[in-house]
């Protein structure tokens, strides 16, 4: 049976529970193709023969600061909002939305003026929601999620 379409706001409060990094700010982008999380670093790390990615994220927003490390992902060229290609590392997660996890790709991008910490794109909100950007933070108020104050 086919789920109903979620109503979700211009941003919103998500949980990426595999990665450890909970109540982070979101802002829904449905002209962008693909989600980001946008980091201030990322590394590449070879540890006998294993390629790993480290991933440091700045405090944005009231997302706390967080680190993180991930064996699973791949290098692809993406098209940034000025029309300019750019490599860039992406990884398969859930994220945890309107209390349902969902699995999807996240490029990861050093975007220092960037004011959320995650982009939601269209293929996230294809066939799961219709954005209402005249409303906030509507899966947070649902699940009690509220975003944590920037940790010092």
């Amino acid at each position: 049976m086919k789920r109903p379409l979620e109503i979700i706001g211009a941003t919103d409060v998500a949980d990426l529970p595999e990665l450890g990094w909970h109540h982070v700010p979101v802002r829904v982008d449905s002209g962008a193709a693909t989600s980001a999380i946008h980091c201030s670093r990322v590394k590449l790390v070879e540890k006998e023969g294993i390629k790993e990615l480290h991933v440091y994220l700045d405090a944005k927003r009231g997302a706390p600061q967080h680190f993180f490390i991930v064996t699973d992902f791949k290098e692809t060229v993406v098209r940034n909002s000025f029309g300019k290609e750019e490599k860039r590392f992406v990884i398969k997660t859930p994220i945890r939305l309107f209390g349902r996890k969902i699995r999807t790709e996240f490029s990861l991008a050093n975007r220092q003026k960037m004011s959320y910490p995650i982009l939601l794109g269209r293929k996230l909100l294809k066939n799961r929601f219709i954005v209402d950007v005249s409303k906030k933070n509507l899966s947070a108020a649902r699940h009690s999620l509220t975003p944590t104050r920037s940790q010092n």
